[in-house]
């Protein structure tokens, strides 16, 4: 089995959910990841109804991209991805998400490890409030408080974790702030992961610009399929 990490490079991924992608769309946008390259599918979402593994099995079906394991919570848990985000809601005080559910998941993946990703996980509250806050029952941290983001950040990086990831929320009506990216890049030395709310090529290069190592797009190339081209151009200016 090949097995795959994140390096500190730029690169794009694609956040595909299980209830959401299905039939043309789903070929369609696949094609499109093929055509331009694509890194990551990551496949996953706060609260799915239809089977990770059924997505999993038409993505390989239609594009050899690594796909990522990105899961909600424990219902989506899977052996069949080429890779498994460990999420750490290090942003909340929810104790189910800090070490909760990796308990009761560790059973199942202590023979694959080699598959595992520990992420720091940050929610940046940029707007309305996102179904990642309402089912993690969690608060965001405040996008003009960018010192908490920091301080969270290098917390992480100093627990072990590989890789921090700053999150506006499924659906948030603007990404995390630049300066905030920015800020936080600064003080930690490992990849850095910006999602949410991302919704045109001036964001993707603003973030990519603060030092974002990977950007993971959703909703938006649902929307607009060519972002996704749009972005992996951006991403090949700095290769």
């Amino acid at each position: 089995m090949k097995t795959y990490n994140f390096p500190r490079k730029k690169s794009i991924a694609l956040l595909l959910d299980p209830d959401k992608a299905k039939g043309d769309s789903l070929q369609n946008i696949l094609i499109i990841a093929n055509e331009s390259k694509t890194d990551y599918i990551f496949a996953g979402g706060s609260l799915t109804f239809t089977s990770i593994d059924n997505l999993i099995i038409e993505i390989r079906k239609l594009c050899s991209i690594p796909v990522i394991l990105f899961p909600g919570n424990l219902l989506q848990l899977t052996l069949n991805a080429d890779m498994i985000l460990l999420l750490s809601l290090i942003s909340g005080r929810n104790p189910e998400l800090l070490i909760g559910n990796h308990v009761i998941a560790a059973p199942h993946l202590k023979d694959i490890r080699e598959k595992l990703v520990s992420v720091g996980y940050i929610l940046i509250s940029c707007g309305e409030k996102t179904s990642v806050e309402y089912i993690s029952q969690t608060e965001a941290i405040p996008c003009d408080k960018p010192e908490i983001a920091i301080a969270t950040a290098i917390a992480g990086e100093m627990l072990g974790l590989q890789m921090i990831y700053l999150e506006a929320g499924s659906g948030a009506t603007k990404p995390v702030p630049v300066n905030l990216v920015k800020a936080v890049r600064q003080n930690v030395s490992i990849p850095l992961a910006v999602g949410g709310g991302i919704k045109n090529k001036e964001a993707v290069e603003a973030i990519f610009n603060a030092g974002a190592d990977l950007i993971i797009l959703g909703n938006a190339c649902e929307k607009n399929p060519e972002l996704l081209i749009e972005a992996c151009r951006i991403r090949n200016k700095f290769i």
